[in-house]
Parts: C-alpha cells; structure tokens; sequence
C-alpha cells in the first residue's frame, strides 16, 4: 500500500503541484518583502530605522526625539506588510506632518489620519497610539495596493476610498491629486538618504 502511494500517478501531480505552489509562493513573498526593504538597504530594523530617521529629520524637518520614535515602527510594520517604509513614511508626512495627535474634521485620526468608524473592526485599540495607528495604515495600503493593482491607486484610494475614486471624478481628481503629493514628499525622503 505504501509503495501504491508513492506512485499514484494523480497523487503524485497533485504533491508536485503543492510543491511547485509552495516555492513560487515563497519565492513570490521573499521578493515582496524584499521590495518593502530595499529602499533603506539591508541589515536589521534598527540599522534601516536609524537610515530613515536621519531622513525624516532631514526631508521634512521633524524633531529628532519624533522621527527616532517612529521610524522602527515604520520600518517593522512596512516589513510586515510589504509596504516601502519610504512610502509609509510620505503618507505620514502628508497625513499628519508627524503629529500623532492629529485629529481631522473627516474623523481622521493620528499619524496616518485613519478613519476609526470605517477601520474599527480591522484596527481595534487606540488609533492615537503610534504603533497601532501604523500598523492599521499600513495595512489599509497593503490591502488597496492588493484590490487595485497599483500604488498610485492604492494611495488615490487611501485618500478618498475606493468608492469615492471609482464613482466621483472629483473625488477622482482629489485622489490623483494626493497620490501625486504623497510620491513627491517619497522623492524627498529617498533624496535626503
């Protein structure tokens, strides 16, 4: 029985299949989280946390204490999500200019100004803490760059929803607009490293 196993002709498409699966997957998510590293180079969060905080401070003028205090939670959840922290930290600097405070009149909230009715079911917890609040942003722009295909959207969508983007050309032209603000304040930063 054992060695019928072994030469099960449908069996064994079907393990080569699972296998294959499993290398392109692998293969497929090394390559995604690499590209959500790359921007700051190798080496251990603390080392790339330390990269992006010197140009935080540089390209956008924020306080030391702030950008030493963000800069690994940005650079762990990017990793995470497979996000460019380089990216993550363009839409804090559009959203919040660094402010974890930062309350909009929309309902937004901290440095990434998320929405807490639209995300509280995602993002339980304090959406004012720094961590949690990257992490849920992170993670809406993870999710939107999956469902639209590409950044530019992705970012059009954070700002004004997937709905408001596909069905209002004014919202449409808003989003565009933003993702447009959001690539420049990306440029700076890469510039500053």
């Amino acid at each position: 029985m054992f060695v019928s196993h072994l030469f099960n002709p449908i069996k064994s498409k079907r393990s080569l299949f699972h296998s294959q699966s499993f290398k392109f997957s692998s293969i497929l998510l090394s390559t995604f989280l690499f590209a959500g590293c790359s921007s700051l180079g190798g080496g251990s969060v603390e080392k790339r946390a330390a990269k992006l905080s010197k140009g935080i401070q540089t390209a956008y003028s924020t306080p030391s204490s702030t950008a030493n205090r963000v800069s690994p939670l940005i650079v762990q959840h990017a990793q995470n999500q497979g996000v460019d922290p380089l990216l993550v930290a363009a839409v804090i600097r559009q959203e919040s200019t660094y402010r974890s405070q930062a309350t909009s009149p929309a309902g937004a909230v901290g440095l990434m100004q998320v929405i807490p009715r639209y995300w509280q079911q995602t993002c339980p917890g304090d959406l004012y803490n720094e961590s949690s609040n990257i992490q849920c942003g992170t993670y809406i722009l993870s999710k939107y760059n999956q469902s639209s295909g590409d950044w530019k959207k992705a970012l059009a969508y954070y700002n004004v929803g997937p709905s408001g983007y596909e069905n209002n050309r004014k919202m449409r032209k808003q989003g565009k607009r933003y993702a447009k603000q959001v690539k420049q304040h990306k440029k700076m930063l890469k510039d500053s490293l």
